[in-house]
């Protein structure tokens, strides 16, 4: 081979490496959002009617039941959800199929149990001749008709990777993403594939239906895509590599009647193998023309007739299924073996994954953490060492403990060593986890202790001694060798399956004796005096086998329960004593919220708390400090106190906001032109301004963000229907007082200045204008002691728009006063000094309205925290064609769904102050996008702003999952296939939509159909970007 198209195929395979990695970050946070959502508004995103878990036990099924309580409080599903885990029957294994139809069949009963009488009767058909059982399938079959159900495949000992056997395979941890919410529990498989199953649901439109899934395989695609034909069962696959074909089933399809569309196929089945070799694929036409062979990802779906058809199967005795197959391009993630584990946690996807997350480590000085390993749920002392490429978890480590690299410790507990024989375990020496090694720990039904577990990363307990099956590495034959072990002290009987699933290896006996009965087994430990060899053969021992029928469920739930616990309420003292800088303290103290302590342990954070407001001046927002201190309040159930901190943290953000802008109640200005003597000239401003629609960005310009981390908004500046919507005037009088008058014909005439003050009510409908007397300082100026003020306000825009019109309407009065005023009325004052109205208000909006309306044109606005706050407008200098093509192609449409900012505002405001770290991260990508959109308008391409808004639009929702609603959804659904991209304007929740067309003539096309009365309920605005003058 040629020495350069080699290195240059290794560089093709890094970056597709590369990019499938990032590919995989993109569809997992997609999937994350809408699994939010439908947790969260799940009459607007779908989400299961039913969970189910097969399990191998009736106690392994109580351990899942535990597990789906923990998702439920964790939001991964809505409490319309049934979630329930369905042992096999009896114990017996009785393999994938049956144990489908009889999950199948107890979640019928499970659902009929629960419901009414009526809700049965409905579905109970007349006998007319049929049989008792022929009605009663007809009932369950249209009982559940419009059922959509995941059923995830979890039973199974786990043989190939041991240390997961007490947990479940589907439970073991997969930290991707976890640096999204380093604050929150440790993610695991299940969790993503719950995640990917929840995009799935929409494929499934008004048909009932089954989605089946496997417990040990993560497929990494965007099933929101997924097109599930009607009344039919199919087959979800995917090509791969004839070796990774070799090592799992292969679907054979059929070569003839198939469908083939741009991103799927679908054609019938022909066959399907298990595990075969190249012949046996040759032989069985199962290897595509390019070479490889459809995988099979465990993933079948039953729509429709199909899925009526198994629920009367699941009653029945026999019964066809058409079976159809449909491809789909994404990634097959197997855990199916130890090795598979880290290399799916160090491979391709090292990207995705948190590496440190709720955990407790020493400074780095005090012990050896390799940067690479992974450390979830874990508290470390000092004078512990992990090396490279290792996983732990759930466990305590003290002392002097060394874990090799590549290796995995899950559920170890070694804290103290008290009472230890020193015959034993010398003091001087440590224990040591050799690389690539597994070590885990097993509590015993019936108060029997616990157990440590160990083997080699590589070893298979299925393997016999005769196929050189391996322990801790080493063949059988060299270990019983080395350690001069007999066949009769593992094995009862020679007719027995030799093999590590069967050897009677591990003892029962204290945990500093295992530990060093275990360096002896594997080979760290030497035993010259044969004292270790002695206490071995004489203990109690265990085979894993034996060992997974005798785990305690119920005290391994509970000490994992309390270890996470106490684990998150040590993070959350150390946040209180070191400065609650970053950390998510009300997340922290809702997995604690379990405990009994959990009273105990809110009242001693409150106690923490520093007397003195100025302990962490300069360093933490007191907006931030009050946040905190009313969570723990509440917590505590001190209700009353609680809503008297909360006031604070509003005023906090006020201050805040107004010492970063550097504006409040203005002293007189000396350098007035006015005389006290004589009479005045009289004054007159008039100020209009265009609304804006903001592209991306948003969010990033509110306090308290805008006023400690950059911002960065990219909007622009319209008119709507030929006209400036927006305006004031502005005139003095020659009496006293001020006279306030809107568009809805409102007016009041204050003559006792005095009065105006803040705070306002929420009702008061000259708030807005009231406030930017108090901000300009006019009220204290020399011009209202020989006249006084006539103000009118105008906004021909639709109540509750998100176009900013507010914020815009405080930026036409602020100028209008400062123009009076013969005041600095730049366009850069006006902007912070409407900041601090907004606040003033108690609305807390942003700096981006005002910009987007004071300022023309389109242009990409940044800020940059400080005292005072600095605004970097930079006008986006875009062509004569940009413009044409930007108005041609964009739809500005109002919904007719009113929207309250206010509302919205103070949710995500709340969450930024606890430091939601979905939250914050979501926030970054908008400014982040707000960069890339700029660049996007500066090349011309318009279709990569679609994209943008699109993802825009995603984030939004992330913040705040009722800034969309059904009709909206409906909206944006029906103009998918005209638009490169959609959102509503400012915070959403109604108001303006923006659709941005593929081209004009989707734009012409999709404004006739909106047009349209029978379609939707919606006006078409003409408008034109305000280019500067």
């Amino acid at each position: 081979m040629d020495l350069s198209s080699s290195s240059s195929g290794q560089r093709r395979r890094r970056r597709r490496r590369a990019h499938t990695a990032e590919e995989a970050a993109a569809t997992l946070r997609k999937a994350w959002c809408r699994l939010r959502l439908s947790a969260r508004d799940p009459a607007r995103v779908l989400p299961w009617d039913a969970v189910v878990l097969t399990a191998a036990s009736p106690e392994q099924a109580a351990l899942y039941n535990r597990q789906l309580e923990r998702a439920r409080s964790l939001g991964r599903f809505p409490a319309s959800t049934t979630a329930i885990a369905v042992p096999d029957p009896d114990g017996a294994r009785i393999g994938s199929g049956a144990a489908t139809l009889h999950a199948v069949a107890s979640l019928v009963r499970h659902l009929a149990a629960q419901a009414s009488k009526e809700d049965i009767a409905e579905f109970l058909p007349d006998a007319n001749g049929c049989s008792v059982d022929e009605s009663a399938l007809a009932a369950a079959a249209s009982f559940m008709a419009k059922k959509h159900v995941l059923l995830l495949h979890a039973g199974g000992d786990s043989k190939r990777v041991p240390w997961a056997n007490p947990m479940g395979k589907a439970f073991l941890p997969l930290p991707y993403l976890a640096g999204d919410n380093p604050d929150g529990p440790v993610p695991l498989l299940f969790d993503h594939i719950l995640v990917i199953s929840s995009s799935a649901r929409q494929a499934f439109n008004n048909q009932g239906g089954i989605f089946i899934m496997t417990g040990d395989v993560l497929p990494c695609f965007d099933a929101s895509n997924l097109v599930l034909p009607e009344d039919a069962a199919s087959i979800v696959t995917v090509p791969t590599t004839l070796d990774v074909a070799a090592n799992h089933g292969v679907v054979v399809a059929s070569k003839d009647g198939g469908i083939d569309q741009e991103n799927y196929s679908l054609c019938l089945v022909d066959n399907l193998l298990q595990k075969p070799t190249v012949s046996e694929l040759v032989e069985g036409h199962a290897i595509l023309d390019d070479g490889r062979a459809l995988l099979d990802t465990g993933i079948i779906a039953a729509r429709g007739k199909a899925w009526q058809d198994l629920v009367t199967l699941a009653h029945s005795s026999s019964h066809t299924m058409i079976k159809e197959l449909m491809t789909n391009d994404f990634s097959f993630l197997h855990f199916g073996t130890s090795a598979e584990v880290l290399d799916h946690l160090a491979g391709s996807y090292s990207g995705l994954v948190g590496r440190r997350h709720m955990c407790s480590l020493p400074e780095t000085t005090a012990c050896d953490i390799a940067a690479t390993a992974i450390i979830l749920s874990t508290k470390i002392s000092s004078g512990v060492s992990v090396g490279e490429d290792s996983l732990v978890y759930d466990s305590v480590l003290c002392g002097r403990i060394r874990i090799g690299s590549q290796s995995i410790v899950v559920g170890v507990n070694i804290s103290e060593f008290h009472g230890y024989s020193p015959q034993i375990i010398n003091s001087r020496t440590c224990f040591t986890l050799p690389d690539r090694h597994c070590l885990w720990e097993v509590p015993l039904v019936n108060s029997a202790g616990r157990v440590l577990v160990y083997c080699g990363l590589h070893d298979n307990p299925k393997v016999s001694v005769k196929r050189d099956g391996t322990f801790c590495g080493k063949p059988w034959i060299s270990f019983l060798e080395d350690l001069r072990i007999q066949d009769i002290d593992l094995w009862n009987s020679t007719s027995q399956d030799k093999c590590l699933w069967t050897a009677r290896l591990f003892p029962v006996i204290s945990l500093p004796e295992m530990l060093n009965v275990g360096m002896w087994l594997m080979g760290t430990a030497c035993d010259p005096d044969g004292k270790i060899a002695t206490l071995w053969r004489k203990s109690q021992r265990v085979s894993l086998e034996e060992l997974h029928r005798a785990i305690d469920y119920n005290q391994l739930c509970a000490d994992a329960s309390k270890h996470q616990s106490d684990l998150a309420a040590d993070i959350a003292k150390s946040c209180m004593n070191y400065g609650l800088l970053g950390r998510n303290l009300f997340q922290l103290c809702e997995q604690v919220l379990q405990k009994d302590t959990c009273l105990t342990l809110c009242e001693e954070l409150l106690s923490m708390f520093p007397s003195h407001g100025d302990q962490y001046s300069g360093v933490l927002p007191q907006s931030r400090e009050y946040q905190v201190k009313m969570d723990l309040l509440r917590a505590s159930g001190d209700l009353s106190t609680a809503c008297i901190v909360e006031e604070k943290v509003w005023a906090s953000i006020a201050s805040e906001t107004a010492a970063a802008i550097k504006y409040g109640s203005k002293e007189p200005s000396s350098g007035s032109t006015y005389s006290t003597h004589g009479n005045l000239h009289p004054r007159k401003a008039f100020v209009e301004l265009p609304v804006r629609v903001d592209f991306v960005g948003g969010w990033s310009d509110t306090p308290p963000w805008s006023l400690e981390r950059p911002g960065c908004v990219l909007n622009m500046a319209i008119s709507l229907e030929g006209s400036l919507p927006v305006g004031a005037m502005i005139e003095t009088t020659d009496h006293l007082g001020v006279s306030i008058e809107d568009d809805a014909g409102r007016n009041v005439y204050i003559d006792d200045l005095a009065s105006i003050s803040s705070p306002f009510e929420e009702s008061d409908p000259f708030r807005l204008v009231k406030s930017a007397l108090i901000v300009t300082g006019i009220l204290g100026h020399k011009i209202l002691s020989k006249s006084g003020l006539n103000i009118r306000t105008w906004a021909n825009v639709p109540r509750g728009s998100g176009l900013g019109t507010s914020s815009i309407l405080a930026a036409a009065v602020v100028k209008g006063l400062f123009q009076v005023m013969e005041d600095d009325g730049s366009d850069d004052n006006v902007a912070r000094a409407v900041l601090v109205v907004e606040q003033i208000m108690g609305t807390g909006g942003g700096w981006q309205d005002q910009i987007g309306g004071l300022y023309p044109g389109i242009k990409c606005t940044q800020s940059f925290p400080g005292q005072p706050l600095r605004l970097q407008v930079v006008p986006l200098l875009a062509s004569p064609q940009l413009i044409q093509e930007l108005e041609q192609r964009l739809l500005v449409v109002f919904t007719g769904q009113v929207r309250l900012a206010h509302q919205v505002l103070q949710k995500v405001v709340t969450r930024y102050l606890r430091r939601d770290n979905i939250l914050i991260s979501s926030i970054k990508r908008l400014a982040e996008l707000a960069k890339i959109g700029r660049e996007a308008l500066m090349n011309g391409d318009i279709d990569e702003l679609g994209s943008i808004m699109l993802e825009a639009w995603r984030l939004h929702q992330e913040l705040d999952p009722f800034c969309s609603n059904k009709f909206v959804d409906e909206l944006f659904a029906f103009a998918d296939p005209y638009c490169s991209g959609y959102k509503l304007v400012g915070a959403g929740g109604g108001g303006f939509a923006l659709l941005l067309a593929k081209n004009p003539s989707c734009a012409k096309e999709l404004r006739q159909a909106l047009d349209e009365p029978s379609t939707f309920d919606v006006k078409v605005y003409d408008w034109n970007i305000v280019m500067p003058r």
